[in-house]
């Protein structure tokens, strides 16, 4: 179903066909080309849509924050003066050949590539599986599994057993 993760995707690809899954993170329609910049847990690409292909063209304008999706496409160097520096992926894009959309989902009660400052707690701890995928409880979560991993391999290292009760 996946070749790369999203995060993954770097210069060395191009002219390559990947398969790509993960949540919308933004979806933007310029003057008939529409970009999607696709999320997993590796990080952010942009995902081009050209209304070349008119099926996958209609079905990418009815996408929406959130929505689950798998798609493949040819990876390509973007356009000189569109590259992104903040971004680790953001030397290219991916022309979108394929698209399916595996869930949608509805308006997300607060942003997700917002900082929270203005998303109460109450909130964020209502939906938080949504907020889970925020980066920085992402971040969060990678840092608390590195440190479990590292307290466990020790302790087995030292004989301990690992009993959960």
């Amino acid at each position: 179903m996946r070749s790369h993760y999203c995060g993954e995707l770097e210069s060395g690809l191009i002219d390559r066909e990947v398969s790509l899954c993960g949540w919308v993170h933004r979806r933007r329609d310029h003057g008939g080309v529409i970009f999607i910049d696709l999320r997993d847990r590796s990080g952010l690409v942009q995902v081009v849509f050209d209304p070349d292909r008119a099926d996958i063209f209609a079905l990418a304008e009815q996408v929406r924050s959130e929505y689950v999706l798998a798609l493949s496409g040819r990876v390509r160097a973007r356009p000189e003066g569109t590259e992104n520096p903040d971004l680790a992926t953001g030397q290219i894009e991916v022309l979108g050949l394929s698209l399916q959309v595996l869930n949608t989902a509805e308006t997300p009660p607060f942003q997700l590539d917002e900082h929270g400052a203005d998303t109460s707690e109450e909130i964020r701890l209502r939906y938080r599986y949504l907020d889970l995928r925020r980066p920085e409880m992402q971040q969060r979560l990678r840092l608390r599994s590195r440190i479990t991993q590292t307290l466990r391999t020790f302790l087995d290292g030292q004989g301990f057993l690992d009993i959960e009760t």
